[in-house]
């Protein structure tokens, strides 16, 4: 079972590096490191669970953060109408954004990331990006464009610069941290 020791952490050279691509089919390790990530962010959603085993509540979760340079992350989260979205991405590549960004106003956070960052971080509102997605419960993968807008498009851009070696705070505007772009505007949750 993966805990939150577990996850890599800035100062990782894994982090920083670009991912290679996911070998189609899956092999049993990918499929394996994609259950792990998966099980992880359910583990986080049961608030005792996650204090007796020390694992810190996550919305997204990329291969790098385990260690693995791969094309891969986990996504769990809900939408800004409390629709529930549960993935698991292979080899995604961002085909189309919209020009107006989003940005969430309490700033980000990452499971690799121990240490605060204040500022926003400005991304694409809405996105479309081919991927596989892996069906850990029929153990199928299906080829598929992902449309997301908001709060989730927002989760997959984060997950999507770890495969890049970015994190989070490197979209932070060193000089304004807090400066809002005229196409701008915040996530908001109902």
């Amino acid at each position: 079972m993966l805990l939150y020791k577990d996850i890599v952490k800035v100062g990782n050279e894994v982090l920083r590096m670009k991912a290679s691509d996911v070998t189609i089919p899956l092999t049993k390790k990918d499929k394996d490191a994609l259950l792990e990530m998966h099980k992880y962010l359910v583990n986080g959603y049961d608030e005792e669970f996650s204090k007796k085993h020390d694992i810190r509540p996550g919305v997204g979760i990329a291969a790098p953060q385990i260690g693995i340079s791969k094309k891969m992350f986990a996504i769990m989260a809900y939408d800004e109408d409390g629709n529930f979205h549960n993935y698991c991405i292979i080899n995604p590549k961002i085909i189309s954004h919209s020009e107006e960004l989003t940005y969430l106003e309490t700033g980000e956070g990452c499971l690799s990331v121990e240490e605060n960052h204040c500022g926003y971080i400005h991304r694409y509102k809405r996105i479309k990006a081919n991927c596989f997605l892996y069906d850990i419960n029929k153990d199928e993968l299906v080829k598929a464009t992902l449309a997301l807008k908001g709060y989730l498009a927002v989760v997959f851009q984060h997950e999507y610069d770890h495969l890049f070696g970015t994190l989070f705070f490197d979209h932070i505007d060193k000089i304004n941290p807090f400066f809002v772009p005229e196409n701008s505007s915040p996530v908001t949750f109902e």
